[in-house]
């Protein structure tokens, strides 16, 4: 449907539309209609009010249209009268729907005034309110238990503002907190001071109002307490629609241009503002506790350490309770709660700061800690139950520990809470409730170890563990354990039951890759339970298992059946086979089936060959079943093989009844006969189709069985009776030829009847078997057996009896008229008497003997072509014409009338002549003067219809003979049709004529309709036959009718005689063909005889066409005073369309009569600037007040330079967005570029300026006064289409001014690219900066980093600090790298340096090795270690500052070169750094060669120092060794003393350890202790398991490789032999 108006479902996929008054509402995602309604009123207003509703407003009531059922709107109050004028804006109802709110506005003394209805739905009464914006609020009051309706409303009066805040709350409970009324004051602007409110949203996130005003300006108020918390202005264009933001807690809004703005409360600022704006600390706090908003931090805090000093613990537990995001509920508070001493006999802080929380809400996981703690020691756990229930405890795992050895439900409640998997699932185990841990498991996708889950269940519960090693293979999914698995598990246990159980379930899917399995279940039970064995396999629920060994395992148990079931080999097969007698014989039988052929037949041959008699019945019931896979010659040579022909026989006589195979039959029969069965025999001869009769007939004639009836049956079925009659014959068996004739088959005695007279058998005989027989005999094949012999007579006696008693076959009665004519019986009067016999037969019979009497036979039967056939062949014509009009047959006429007829000619002479006058019958004359028109005849048919109509006949005056007569002539004989119309009177005049007509015969036409007084028709054919306008003319002054001149009219209009026809019609007082003969007097310009015919048909007809040519005629022939005096007069014309006409036609001041007559003042004007009348043509414009007219009279005025009255015209045209683009063309075209700014810039200041006009005026700027353009766009750039500008200000290049749009466009990126590329024009420094972090493509980074290196180099480091945050800082080195300007951006590299990346640090060590300031550079590789440490290693160590090498040294020992720091520093004679390298290394033999060098080099100080430096890694052998062989032991004997110290000082402890032991050991029983976990023996153990005898020691470990050991027997002889030590010896100074 077209619709008007449409609203979207706020939620869901609905759309709502209407069209006038009928509604619809559509569901868009079912595409289907929901439901529809015809207002009866016009809606004026419709909104969604509720998931379910729309508000309907009409003019004079509300409605409610529900979406449930087929409810249709209902009224839910009338408008009041103060809201009667107003346009209705906006309808609000409460969250109950207790409250509606109707609010409009209306124009009143110059302002607009709000009018609102304040309805009840309970109370069903209304007030009218002065308002112009409303809404409700709900709002749970301190203390109260149910929320509060508020109903909100701002008013803007002539002296006051005020935003009122009034509660309406319904029902409310008693002792419940009242909301007191606000009222409080809207400030406007100066600016502003006719601006009043548009709309109202309330947020329920923060309870804050959003007023909406009309000139753009928001203000928020708080809900509770009506402050005003900020006031701005958001658009400059008027919001007209806004709706409340959940998502934000804001409000969202379209204002005129399309823009969709949203206002939203910034909830990190909105307390902080508060705080230091507003200075409103209460409305802080209170906002922040009722909407959780962070900001009031530190007045919380403050507040509440106030509260304690003051030691009002309750006020400081609220307080603590209702802080915003909980700031105040730490583990602190609760530990100042816990220090404040209970007084006796109330109750404990601690606990009133729980209750506090808890009638607050949900406590966090620290108070959820501490009050289970407290709960339990008071052992009331009741209480956690209760607040687990209503949600009150964030659950922790620390909670569940808690719980659970108090109550272990309650702990996996807590746990389950908690998240915490493992310990759920060990409480599932622990109370049985094994099927809720998959599902658990799978909801918190932990992934739980269910083997040793199930290990563990089954140790307790065998049935427990197998219903959980179901769930687990049957988890959604897929199975969470390996088969396998379980099955070992339950094996491990001898579970078999289980095992049987699980697995059936399991692999009852019998897929391939469980082959395996169904392998190890059935072996397990072919085993141990066989019985279940053979159930399964019985159940055939697998497939895939190792059929081999099932099977010998099944032979094994005694299992012969399944055994048989799952060998495949023919010689298993066989051995097992003949075991019949404890194999179940169906089985058996079934068996067979599932085998090859080859193998059947050799395993029948098996059970032939091993006990015939035994087996021979399943043989044959296997046979039978399997016939048509074993094939039946197989199965009968096999049984014939063992000379078992009654085999043979119950084989054949299970399948010869289905079988179609001629073997299978005979075999059967040869069977049947040779076992004595002739029942059979003669059964299947009788019934089978299917065997081979002569190959049956000679066994049964050589057989010669007792009873000949198999004989009579193959040969009566296969049509050998001649050869049975002679064999029967010829061993004189007649009494079976009489039994054949009489009981078997009576219908094949025509046949040995004829066998008998070719043997010559005695005529008595026949007779009597034929009379025997009687009328089961066939009468037809009889007769033609004798007949064929000459012997019909032999059958007249039997025939008569036939006939005497009522026999009617035309067969018997045919042989009787045969006999009857051949003896010449009277044969005529049985011809015409007898009814019965074949016409055809016995007619062909007589032809030759008696033609004649064939014409009898012929005309009884109607063989009417065999009639014809030998009348003509015998001449016989008048007795053929007599029978053709009596027969009256269409067809039998078509065929004698045919032209290839010879006897045509004769046939026609004797109907003419003898048999049609004969004739008293209409039908017959019809249907032979139908025959003869059907042959087309026409001449003889005239010569009939002469004899018959005009000569004196019965049907001389038939109308139809005459019509019949008159249309042949028409078409045989044209020169007879005027002398038939002449002398006939009888016939049908009007479709004679037409005929006549039709055939070209016009005069005839003209007479006939001239002579029956049709004189319309006949003037027709003097018009359009004879084409004769004169002789019509003639016709119709002698006739003077009006139809007749009427008819004449249309004539002569055709002719184009206009004039003519128009005095034609006059004469006839015709105007029916008005239009016609407006259409040609116009073609023809003959408007003053137009006149006179239109003023003579206004008379009878009250058409707009002829009042409206009638006009335009007068307007023709210049008349323009009868004009106006018709038009002043009541008519029909249309009036507009005519001045139209004469508008288009150049006949302006008759068109402007008629535009102002009815006041079409877009036209009129339109004929006054034709007429160059362009004042008047303004003020007619003014009148039409059409775009369309003020564009046709400003183009008019711009052509005659009229532009005053242009610009006036202008003006009008240029508030419309869509016709300014044509206006400024014209006037470009035209080149009057001055004039058109000047328009444009005279629009600036109307009331309905649009975005078009500020937006083109700026194009002109750019094209034709540039210098004006940067001053318009920086006044009115939020009122032009930016994009626009953008274009031209980019082709006029206009760079500084095109730079501007960028950034008002928020295209950055773009603003950028301008300003780099056109420098001179559109660059500046600070407006550069600020753009270019705005910037979304970061390419444009590195190209402003290019720029200003080559433009503004000293300025770049301000840039990059702008940008730092989103550059990429290692492609900025690698960039200014290149240009080799590192230097220039040294303050950048250090700012940027805290990335520790790799190219910044690289790059900054750069600069301060070039600068030789190591002590930077030193601070750099300690703090940032992401660079190329070896290669900035590689370049200090050439460098010819020591410190800079010393810097290196540095860098290689932190990169654990030991070696090579080392060396560096003995270089540059650094030993402090070299024997702190060395020790840090920790490497002795670096320690050692260090040591080594200070000995080489006499340096002995060094050798002193770096003993003590190195003394954990060098060895005291090395140390006095050289020292002894240097002569340098007073610098070695400190070293030496300490570590003969240490030495003697360990052997101390380990001799008392081991004698510590050795006590124990006593004392103890020789049990021996185990050291504590984390405490380390002098000296520890290492692993080194070995059996200790006398020869296996343990070795001594040191940095120089493995020394013997002796000395350790002895700590350990307490211990027995072959005992396993754990020793770890470690370094031995440590």
């Amino acid at each position: 449907m077209s619709a008007e108006a449409a609203i979207m479902h706020p939620t869901q996929k609905i759309l709502a539309l209407r069209a006038q008054n009928y509604l619809q509402i559509f569901n868009i995602e079912l595409k289907s209609r929901m439901k529809s309604h015809q207002m009866s009123e016009g809606v004026v207003f419709w909104k969604w009010i509720s998931e379910k509703s729309i508000a309907l407003v009409t003019g004079t009531a509300v409605y409610h249209w529900s979406l449930d059922d087929e409810a249709q709107p209902v009224k839910v109050f009338d408008r009041h009268e103060s809201l009667a004028a107003c346009q209705i804006i906006n309808y609000r109802a409460d969250a109950a729907g207790k409250w509606l709110v109707l609010i409009g506005i209306a124009q009143e003394e110059g302002r607009v005034s709000g009018r609102m209805q304040l309805y009840s739905v309970d109370k069903k009464v209304s007030q009218p309110i002065e308002g112009h914006a409303a809404s409700f609020a709900e709002m749970t009051l301190d203390g109260a238990t149910v929320p509060s309706t508020l109903f909100c409303f701002a008013s803007k009066k002539p002296d006051s503002a005020r935003l009122h805040i009034i509660e309406v709350t319904a029902d409310k409970p008693a002792g419940e907190p009242a909301f007191p009324k606000r009222a409080v004051d809207i400030f406007f602007p100066a600016e502003a001071a006719a601006d009043f409110p548009v709309a109202m949203q309330v947020s329920k996130t923060y309870n804050v109002i959003y007023l909406i005003t009309k000139f753009g300006y928001v203000h928020l108020y708080d809900v509770n307490t009506g402050t005003c918390i900020y006031t701005n202005r958001i658009s400059a264009d008027t919001i007209f629609v806004t709706a409340p933001h959940e998502s934000t807690g804001g409000v969202i809004g379209v204002n005129r241009k399309g823009q969709v703005l949203s206002v939203s409360v910034d909830r990190d600022l909105i307390i902080p503002y508060i705080c230091n704006t507003l200075q409103n600390f209460e409305l802080a706090i209170t906002m922040s506790v009722r909407s959780n908003l962070p900001g009031a931090d530190d007045l919380f805090q403050k507040q509440f350490n106030s509260l304690f000093q003051k030691m009002q613990y309750k006020e400081a537990a609220q307080l603590a309770a209702s802080s915003p995001q909980g700031i105040l509920r730490t583990q602190a508070t609760i530990e100042r709660f816990k220090q404040i001493p209970v007084v006796p006999g109330q109750p404990s802080p601690l606990l009133q700061y729980f209750g506090q929380l808890l009638e607050k809400g949900k406590l966090n996981k620290v108070e959820s800690l501490e009050l289970t703690r407290l709960v339990l020691q008071q052992n009331r756990r009741e209480l956690l139950e209760k607040w687990l229930k209503e949600d009150k405890l964030e659950c922790s795992e620390e909670i569940g520990d808690l719980v659970r050895p108090h109550d272990n439900t309650l702990a996996l409640s807590v746990y389950y809470r908690a998240q915490v998997p493992q310990k759920v699932i060990q409480c599932f185990l622990e109370t049985g409730a094994y099927d809720k841990i998959i599902v658990y498991a799978k909801k918190v996708g932990y992934a739980a170890d269910y083997a040793l889950l199930l290990q563990n269940i089954a140790r307790v519960n065998p049935q427990g563990a197998h219903e959980f090693a179901q769930m687990l293979v049957q988890a959604e999914g897929g199975p969470l354990i390996d088969l396998n698995v379980v099955v070992d598990i339950f094996l491990q246990r001898s579970m078999i039951q289980e095992i049987t159980s699980f697995l059936l379930d399991v692999l009852k899917g019998n897929k391939p890759e469980e082959g395996d399995l169904q392998t190890r279940l059935l072996e397990i039970n072919l085993l141990s339970a066989p019985q279940v064995a053979d159930a399964v396999l019985g159940s055939e629920m697998f497939s895939h298992y190792n059929r081999g060994r099932v099977a010998q395992l099944c032979e094994k148990a005694g299992l012969y059946q399944r055994a048989l079931e799952h060998f495949t080999e023919l010689h298993d097969i066989k051995r097992v086979i003949v075991n019949t007698h404890v194999v179940n014989p169906e089985f058996l039988v079934n068996y067979f089936g599932t085998m090859s052929v080859e193998f059947a037949l050799e395993c029948l041959k098996e059970l032939l060959a091993m006990n015939m008699r035994q087996n021979l019945q399943i043989v044959v019931q296997v046979a039978t079943k399997y016939s048509e896979q074993l094939e039946p010659e197989n199965l009968i040579e096999l049984f014939e093989n063992f000379k078992s022909y009654e085999g043979v026989f119950f084989y054949l006589g299970a399948i010869v009844n289905f079988s179609e195979s001629p073997n299978v039959h005979f075999k059967y029969i040869e069977a049947a006969a040779k076992i004595g069965q002739y029942k059979e025999v003669e059964r299947v001869t009788r019934e089978s189709n299917f065997y081979e009769p002569e190959r049956v007939k000679d066994f049964l004639k050589e057989a010669r069985l007792p009873d000949q009836r198999p004989l009579i049956n193959v040969c009566d079925r296969f049509e050998f009776v001649a050869e049975l009659t002679r064999y029967l014959f010829t061993n004189n068996m007649m009494k079976y030829v009489e039994l054949y004739c009489q009981k078997v088959n009576p219908m094949k005695t025509p046949t040995v009847v004829g066998a008998l007279l070719d043997l010559d058998a005695s005529e008595e005989f026949i007779k009597n078997l034929v009379m025997s027989v009687r009328n089961m005999c066939p009468v037809e094949q009889l007769v033609e057996e004798c007949e064929r012999r000459n012997r019909l007579k032999i059958l007249l006696g039997w025939l008569e009896a036939r006939a005497n008693e009522g026999n009617q076959e035309p067969a018997t009665h045919n042989a009787l008229a045969k006999i009857y004519i051949d003896t010449n019986n009277n044969p005529e009067q049985f011809l015409q008497g007898n009814q019965f016999y074949d016409s055809r037969v016995v007619g062909k019979y007589c032809e030759k003997r008696d033609p004649y009497l064939a014409f009898i036979a012929y005309k009884r039967g109607q063989c009417d072509y065999e009639l014809v056939d030998v009348t003509n062949r015998n001449g016989l014509f008048k007795q053929q014409a007599r029978y053709l009009v009596e027969r009256q047959e269409a067809d039998l006429w078509a065929h004698v009338l045919d032209e290839e007829n010879t006897f045509r000619r004769q046939l026609i002479d004797q109907v003419v002549s003898t048999a049609l006058p004969e004739s008293k019958s209409p039908e017959e004359v019809s249907t032979t003067v139908k025959a003869f028109m059907t042959a087309d005849l026409p001449n003889e048919l005239i010569e009939l219809l002469e004899k018959i109509v005009l000569q004196t006949s019965e049907f001389s005056g038939n109308r139809n003979l005459q019509n019949l007569l008159i249309l042949t002539a028409i078409k045989a004989d044209k020169s007879r049709v005027m002398d038939y119309i002449n002398r006939l009177d009888q016939y049908d005049a009007p479709d004679i004529a037409n005929i006549a007509v039709s055939s070209e015969l016009f005069e005839e036409a003209f007479v006939i309709f001239k002579k029956f007084k049709l004189n319309v028709d006949a003037i027709r054919v003097l018009i359009e036959h004879i084409c004769s306008i004169e002789r019509a003319f003639e016709f119709a002054q002698r006739v003077d009718e009006a139809d007749v001149w009427s008819r004449l009219g249309k004539a002569q209009l055709d002719e184009n005689m206009v004039k003519e026809a128009i005095e034609s019609y006059i004469k006839a007082d015709d105007p029916s063909l008005y239009e016609e003969v407006i259409q040609a007097a116009e073609r023809e310009d003959v408007f003053s005889d137009l006149v006179k015919f239109l003023e003579m048909a206004r008379k009878k007809v009250k058409e707009p066409v002829i009042d409206t040519e009638l006009i335009y005629s007068f307007a023709k022939t210049n008349r323009l005073s009868d004009l106006e005096e018709f038009i002043a007069s009541p008519n029909v014309a249309h009036i507009q369309n005519v001045g139209d006409k004469c508008f288009d036609e150049g006949l302006y001041e008759a068109a402007k009569i008629l535009f102002n007559n009815i006041s079409n003042y877009a036209r009129l004007a339109a004929a006054l600037v034709k007429l160059l009348q362009f004042q008047q043509a303004v003020d007619a414009a003014k009148k039409a007040n059409s775009t369309r007219t003020w564009k046709e009279v400003n183009i008019a005025c711009v052509d005659a330079e009229e532009f005053r009255l242009a610009q006036v015209c202008a003006l009008h045209i240029i508030i419309h967005a869509d016709e300014l683009e044509e206006l400024i063309s014209a006037y470009e075209v035209r080149g009057y570029f001055s004039e058109l700014i000047s328009v444009m810039e005279g629009g600036l200041g109307l009331e309905r300026a649009h975005m078009g006009i500020f937006t083109e005026l700026g194009v002109l700027y750019a094209k034709y006064r540039s210098e004006k353009l940067m001053e318009h766009l920086k006044v009115f750039w939020s009122r032009v289409n930016i994009p626009r500008l953008i274009r031209v200000a980019d082709q006029c290049q206009l760079w500084a001014e095109l730079c501007f749009l960028y950034v008002h466009y928020d295209e950055f990126d773009n603003a950028c690219i301008t300003m780099i590329t056109h420098p001179v024009e559109a660059w500046d420094h600070a407006q550069f900066k600020d753009v270019i972090v705005k910037c979304a493509n970061l390419e444009i980074f590195y190209k402003a980093v290019a720029f200003y290196l080559e433009y503004q180099p000293l300025l770049l480091n301000v840039l990059l600090a702008v940008l730092t945050p989103r550059l990429d800082h290692t492609r900025v080195v690698t960039q200014i790298r290149r240009t080799n300007d590192l230097p220039l951006v040294k303050p950048y590299l250090q700012a940027v340096q805290q990335n520790n990346l790799p190219s910044v640090n690289e790059a900054l060590n750069e600069l301060l090795v070039e600068e030789e300031d190591y002590e930077a550079l030193r601070i750099s590789i300690d703090t940032y270690d992401n660079y190329d440490q070896i290669g900035l290693a590689q370049t200090l160590e050439k460098h010819e500052l020591m410190e800079l090498r010393r810097i290196a040294a540095y860098i290689y020992k932190k990169n654990k070169r030991w070696s090579q720091s080392v060396a560096l520093s003995k270089l540059d004679k650094l030993y402090k750094d070299a024997m702190e390298t060395a020790a840090e290394s920790q490497e002795g033999d670096l320690c050692e060669e260090l040591l080594r060098f200070f000995v080489e080099t006499e340096n002995n100080e060094c050798f002193a120092a770096c003993l003590f430096t190195c003394y954990e890694y060098i060895r005291p052998d090395v140390v006095l060794e050289v020292s002894w062989r240097h002569r340098i032991m007073d610098f070695a004997m400190p070293f030496m003393v300490q570590t003969i110290r240490e030495l003697s000082t360990k052997v101390d402890r380990l001799m008392k350890e081991s004698d510590e032991e050795k006590e124990k050991k006593r004392g103890g029983g020789g049990e021996t202790s185990e050291t504590p976990a984390g405490q380390v023996m002098e000296p520890t153990m290492v692993d080194a398991t070995a059996y200790y005898s006398g020869s296996v020691m343990p070795q001594y470990m040191t940095g120089a490789g493995a020394v013997p050991y002796s000395g350790v027997d002895q700590y350990y002889t307490g211990y027995p032999a072959q005992q396993t030590f754990q020793i770890n010896w470690t370094d031995r100074r440590r």
